[in-house]
């Protein structure tokens, strides 16, 4: 399985969980997660757990294979270069699958917060790609920029959620950072030394 960044909830912040940058990072990490050829459906469900879902999750092999669907389609909203291909992506995903904005409280059971699927036990794909859809177009409205990236490591093809001002992020995590600064700094070096054969 891909790498995942660990996140931790309190049980009781409700608002955290399903802020629209947790939503965003949720689908960064579930589309990294489902990337590989057969995702395995208990590590899928580690990924919605670390990420505050709640609710019993005994994803199938069918669910898995929807949200692999899901996460096709949102993958070029992070390999997009400007907030008009974002945009762009985000408006035709926006018209083809999902439905109209509304609000629910799951029958009293959570506070009341928007959705765009169709109803509120919407297979999991669907959900996927329409709570998706939702936090990334918010946070092109506010940043007025691509939301997300892609990892600029030629041996990772994870994305990842940009945030905040500072420098323009350029890797999915640290771990990748490292590397490639670390892969640099061996090729200098390398082409510092002198030639033993002349």
């Amino acid at each position: 399985m891909r790498y995942i960044p660990q996140v931790s909830f309190h049980s009781d912040d409700w608002s955290t969980r399903h802020s629209v940058l947790t939503t965003a990072r949720r689908t960064a990490a579930l589309i990294n997660a489902l990337a590989d050829d057969y995702p395995d459906p208990g590590d899928v469900a580690g990924v919605l757990r670390a990420y505050g879902e709640t609710a019993p999750l005994d994803l199938t092999t069918r669910d898995v294979a929807e949200m692999q669907a899901a996460v096709s389609l949102l993958r070029p909203v992070f390999a997009a270069e400007h907030a008009d291909d974002a945009a762009a992506t985000l408006n035709q995903l926006l018209k083809d699958h999902t439905g109209p904005l509304r609000l629910t409280s799951h029958s009293g059971s959570t506070p009341w917060h928007p959705h765009l699927d169709r109803e509120d036990n919407a297979p999991w794909g669907e959900w996927l790609l329409a709570s998706s859809c939702m936090a990334l177009t918010v946070l092109v409205w506010d940043h007025q920029r691509p939301p997300g990236g892609l990892c600029a490591s030629p041996t990772c093809q994870n994305v990842f959620v940009t945030q905040g001002s500072g420098p323009e992020r350029r890797y999915c995590s640290r771990r990748c950072a490292t590397r490639e600064r670390v892969a640099a700094h061996r090729r200098s070096r390398s082409a510092e030394q002198p030639n033993e054969d002349t």
